[in-house]
């Protein structure tokens, strides 16, 4: 385990400074970034920053900050043509000591949590897990080239006619049989 900022993002909560930030700035290398890139199941990665600081909050707590800035290469959803994207994104997580009431009961529900930045302390902080869990958010979900156009298209057996989105929608034809009762009245 580091306990250095140099050392790869990893922190052993106990050696962090209660008095300062802990700076931190991740810079993965091109092999880093390809591994990256194929578990998020995109293109590629050419630039990949992460970069702030680990605050103490509280008696055992600590906030996360950071600045995410990358540059990603997706497959377009409608021609498969390499859409670039700039991802510049703030990040923010705080860590918390779990508590003997956080811990649920076997089989019971859990409800999400009104603020998503809270994590819970463990051992270690991983500022690399962070930077792939927050690039991996900000990615776009449907990446389109500029000039990518989503033609209709019609499918049919020969000597059928296609359906059209209006044959499928359930109460269009209540409609028309509304307005011709208004007709009759």
């Amino acid at each position: 385990m580091a306990d250095h900022p140099e050392d790869a993002g990893i922190f052993r909560a106990a050696a962090l400074s209660t008095r300062h930030p802990t700076p931190f700035s991740l810079t993965p290398d091109a092999a880093a970034r390809a591994e990256l890139a194929q578990a998020l199941g995109i293109e590629a990665i050419r630039k990949l920053t992460f970069a702030g600081s680990l605050a103490p909050i509280g008696r055992r707590g600590w906030r996360l900050e950071g600045k995410l800035g990358a540059t990603v290469v997706q497959s377009c959803i409608v021609t498969l043509k390499p859409v670039t994207t700039r991802i510049d994104e703030p990040v923010l997580r705080q860590y918390e000591p779990a508590s003997a009431d956080d811990q649920p009961e076997s089989g019971s529900e859990l409800e999400m949590p009104e603020d998503d930045t809270i994590e819970p302390l463990r051992d270690v902080i991983d500022a690399g897990a962070v930077m792939a869990e927050a690039l991996s958010l900000a990615l776009p979900p449907y990446p389109r080239a500029a000039d990518a156009e989503l033609k209709r298209a019609v499918f049919a057996e020969p000597g059928v006619a296609p359906m059209s989105d209006e044959d499928v929608k359930p109460f269009a034809g209540l409609a028309g049989l509304r307005d011709k009762l208004k007709d009759k009245e």
